[in-house]
């Protein structure tokens, strides 16, 4: 679904990232890990369009991207932090989105029912709790039905019962077909959710695989501990 050849991009003298070759699945969930710094948002955001590369090929579904952007029609994005206009309410800026994307789609009354938006559809942005954001934060990345969902720390800031429906959520997007894309600090709702995982140190990535895979190297049982051994692993 998503092909990185030799990406390569630097900040200034910075090298974020250095030859990056990836392969992301269809139709399964695949977690870009890696601490602080380590290139993962650059990745999400050069595949997103965000960041231009310095070198390299994306191609996603077959659509190399360059300056052609129109592949991302069939891509859903959640943000870690939610800014929408302060003055707005959900209704508004879900009307907005749909008036930019000419759709006709409607809201699904499953992300209403499962995060209890119903009530809070008429009040404006600002008035908003950072859980009741974020939830709106998932409802724009479901909006337009799309292929592939990026979620960056998805489970940031949900209370225990909203974090629980939205990875249902993920796994039904997964039983559809979708193919997701997720990061998160949480290693035990990677660990939960993902099928493969790519993680990377200092701009190059230092496995690429499934999870069981990754496990069964390291001899662990907890995602947590397995990184924790790879990250001593590599010289200093």
């Amino acid at each position: 679904m998503i092909s990185i050849f030799d990406l390569e991009k630097k900040f200034g003298k910075l090298e974020i990232l250095k030859k990056i070759n990836l392969e992301i699945a269809e139709g399964k969930i695949t977690a870009i890990v890696g601490s602080n710094g380590s290139g993962k948002s650059t990745i999400m955001k050069s595949i997103l369009g965000l960041v231009k590369p310095d070198r390299g090929e994306i191609v996603v579904d077959g659509i190399t991207i360059n300056d052609n952007y129109s592949y991302r029609e069939k891509i859903g994005y959640m943000p870690q932090i939610a800014r929408y206009p302060d003055n707005l309410s959900i209704i508004e800026v879900v009307s907005m989105l749909k008036d930019l994307r000419n759709s006709e789609l409607e809201i699904n009354p499953e992300i209403l029912d499962a995060f209890n938006l119903y009530s809070e559809l008429e009040k404006p942005f600002r008035t908003l709790s950072g859980g009741t954001k974020q939830k709106v934060n998932v409802l724009i990345a479901f909006l337009f039905n799309p292929k592939i969902l990026f979620l960056d720390e998805p489970t940031s800031g949900l209370d225990p019962v909203s974090s629980s429906n939205f990875k249902d959520m993920i796994r039904n997007e997964k039983e559809k077909g979708k193919t997701i894309v997720l990061t998160s600090h949480i290693m035990s709702d990677i660990q939960e959710l993902a099928d493969d995982i790519a993680f990377l140190i200092d701009g190059k990535i230092k496995f690429n695989g499934t999870i069981d895979s990754f496990l069964f190297d390291r001899r662990e049982e907890s995602l947590e501990r397995a990184i924790a051994r790879l990250m001593t692993e590599v010289p200093a």
